[in-house]
């Protein structure tokens, strides 16, 4: 917690900074993901990235990446359940790895195409099902398309393939998700996860798919926060709570 602390105390001091983190018209970075959809952003060659999303259930999940190539960046996650609160921390298995490669950057005549994977999950994993509550992505395919109106405006689509499957769910799956910028230094995130290989009788999803909406605010000089809304058309089976609120905290920095 203390560090969870330092986080917050370095981004507002921070606040009188020209450099942005990741939201509204003046951002700096590229998002690398909504809430959860892998979007086809990637890390700045030079650049490492640390970020910690904070679900419910005492969740914690920490990643750290860096941009090793143009258009490549590799990153490690870890994290686990009740960190925040009071027990026996849940620990998950095995730190999560997380490779992109951008293919095709934007035009003007056609979006970004980025090929990655992540075996990072979030959420409880649940030993019997051997999966998290919210899959990884896996295998993916993105792709990305920014608008200007009112600012900019960005649409994000991804197809993938999560090796999360002893559910015996083992379709390929989709998602779709959008930005648009509020200003100078906020960002509203949406995104929508058809979680078709999570809707079979054995799977948490009740086929609703999984709606997310999220906040997005630079507070400066590579700092990001925000605040995330998962699950807003209650599709888990085993929640009786309408949506999941959640906080997520990035930091980004040139190295060389």
């Amino acid at each position: 917690m203390k560090f969870i602390h330092l986080l917050f105390l370095l981004a507002f001091t921070s606040s009188n900074l020209l450099a942005q983190g990741t939201a509204g018209t003046n951002a700096k970075f590229e998002y690398r993901s909504l809430v959860d959809l892998p979007t086809a952003g990637v890390l700045e060659k030079g650049y490492v990235g640390v970020s910690m999303d904070m679900l419910p259930l005492g969740v914690l999940v920490s990643k750290i990446e860096v941009g090793v190539f143009d258009n490549f960046s590799f990153g490690i996650s870890y994290g686990g359940s009740n960190i925040i609160g009071t027990g026996k921390i849940d620990w998950y298995k095995l730190p999560g790895v997380n490779v992109k490669f951008r293919v095709v950057d934007e035009a003007e005549g056609f979006p970004a195409l980025t090929l990655g994977f992540d075996m990072q999950g979030k959420g409880r994993f649940d030993d019997d099902r051997n999966r998290f509550a919210i899959k990884s992505p896996g295998f993916y395919a993105a792709v990305a398309k920014n608008f200007e109106f009112l600012g900019y405006f960005s649409i994000h689509g991804m197809l993938n393939y999560s090796l999360e499957r002893d559910d015996n769910d083992k379709d390929l799956n989709v998602g779709l998700g959008l930005e648009k910028t509020i200003g100078g230094k906020l960002s509203l995130v949406a995104e929508y996860d058809f979680a078709i290989n999570d809707n079979n009788p054995l799977s948490f999803g009740d086929g609703n798919g999984y709606l997310n909406m999220g906040l997005r605010w630079s507070v400066g000089d590579g700092f990001t926060l925000g605040i995330d809304l998962r699950d807003l058309l209650e599709n888990k089976k085993f929640s009786s709570n309408s949506a999941d609120r959640g906080i997520f905290v990035e930091y980004i920095k040139a190295i060389f």
